[in-house]
């Protein structure tokens, strides 16, 4: 049996309807009406897909630190924004806005444009897609 190029394409459209295969890629777990700012030191950053990750720690009010695993886009659509690997390094200083987890666990989302270093330069210059510092 051969198939119609239509026939295949309509076949892809549905299944990337199903409920099941978006799940994968849904935000729900984030809090995206109460967004948070957090001040702390990168412990790591994994420049990977399907996502990446900051795991940042931060210093909360009684000065105990906490490590925030956040979540972000995946490598391919970062590097499209100008951001490598080496964008950011252990050590690196950040003022960041996420979105944090319902749960109330440290965690989040984050998006490129809400990441700057402490002294306010960006992470990426966006002019040359070059890194900020």
């Amino acid at each position: 049996m051969s198939w119609r190029p239509e026939v295949l394409l309509a076949a892809a459209v549905l299944a990337s309807l199903n409920p099941a295969a978006r799940a994968h890629h849904s935000l729900a777990i984030f809090d995206q009406t109460h967004a948070i700012e957090l001040v702390g030191v990168v412990e790591d950053f994994k420049f990977a897909n399907p996502h990446t990750f900051i795991v940042l720690q931060v210093k909360e009010e009684n000065a105990r630190p906490v490590v925030w695993q956040l979540e972000g886009q995946s490598a391919n659509s970062l590097r499209w924004s100008g951001w490598l690997p080496k964008s950011l390094k252990p050590g690196d200083q950040l003022r960041m806005t996420v979105d944090p987890l319902r749960s109330g666990a440290p965690g989040g989302a984050w998006t490129p444009s809400k990441v700057r270093f402490l002294d306010g330069s960006p992470v990426v210059s966006t002019a040359e897609g070059t890194l900020g510092r």
